[in-house]
């Protein structure tokens, strides 16, 4: 088996993080049960530099009106709390809520960032929504790009950059101090795993990328992007561990084979439906959360392929 050298580095950072408190970040979530999405703000108490990860634009899809509630809260946080935002980062290209990382952008500063493979995703959902040779399918909409493997601070915290496809080619892990903050890849113990019939999922790489997770220290925090509140579960829930992760997720504990998940991965995606915002949250979101240009009215429009998915 090949030295997976991304993965020993961040294990070796988590094992400081979990030494010294100094190490691990200060995380505040922010719930949206419109999207049933969790944002986050991770910040270092030392010099007060933070990240936003995943942040959620409020669109009511009848009228196509944007708002910023969401947004506005995580602000209210930032500035209540004196963090100064150097990224704003994606996990991936989200394709159910629309991220608000242009307008946080705009009012708090900061580096816009998701994984290097969102060229894969602009090259297919450009084709799928037909945006023309003006929309750039290279990343260009964000400012950085980031690498499997690649580190970053957070003031005096430490980051890593883990690439997790499946779910989509384009999912990164970042691991900010003991923490990871892991997207769409994994769900809630009892709610299981993302799906990964979109464009360019693939289950076998998806169960490849969580137990790729999963073998982190059995203390690391997991951060999920969603939850949806598994039958017999009052209550929602976003925090977790490898550790409880390897014993109880009932699509990935520990057991089960890479075959036994793919036929029921394959065989569950074939049941659940199209998430009711894919339309307008991929066009968006890799256009780096900006909305469409506008055209000679003025207004941004936002298509619908028909038959065509």
């Amino acid at each position: 088996m090949t030295h997976d050298k991304a993965l020993a580095t961040a294990t070796a950072q988590i094992r400081r993080a979990s030494a010294s408190a100094s190490h691990r970040p200060s995380i505040a979530g922010f719930f949206d049960e419109a999207t049933n999405t969790v944002s986050y703000v991770v910040h270092d108490p030392a010099t007060k530099e933070a990240a936003i990860i995943d942040s959620v634009l409020d669109f009511e899809a009848a009228s196509g009106r944007t708002s910023n509630g969401s947004a506005d809260l995580i602000i209210e946080y930032i500035t209540s709390n004196n963090l100064k935002v150097m990224w704003l980062i994606e996990t991936h290209a989200h394709a159910d809520h629309i991220s608000a990382a242009p307008y946080l952008q705009d009012k708090l500063g900061g580096k816009l960032a998701i994984g290097r493979e969102i060229i894969r995703v602009q090259e297919v959902f450009g084709k799928l929504f037909n945006a023309g040779t003006d929309f750039e399918r290279d990343g260009s909409q964000f400012d950085k790009l980031f690498d499997d493997g690649e580190t970053f601070q957070i003031g005096e915290l430490e980051g890593i950059a883990l690439h997790v496809p499946g779910h989509t080619p384009a999912d990164m892990a970042f691991i900010i101090g003991d923490a990871a903050f892991v997207g769409d890849t994994i769900f809630m113990p009892d709610f299981g795993t993302a799906r990964a019939d979109f464009p360019g999922g693939d289950a076998h790489q998806l169960f490849r990328s969580i137990r790729r997770l999963l073998s982190l220290p059995d203390a690391t925090r997991l951060f999920l992007c969603h939850d949806y509140k598994a039958p017999g579960r009052d209550d929602y829930a976003w925090e977790t561990t490898v550790k409880q992760q390897r014993e109880e997720n009932v699509h990935v504990k520990d057991g089960v084979t890479e075959e036994d998940f793919v036929a029921m991965r394959t065989s569950r995606d074939k049941t659940l439906a199209m998430p009711k915002l894919i339309m307008p949250s991929v066009q968006v979101n890799i256009r780096g959360g900006r909305l469409p240009e506008p055209e000679d009215n003025g207004v941004s429009y936002i298509k619908i392929p028909v038959n065509a998915v």
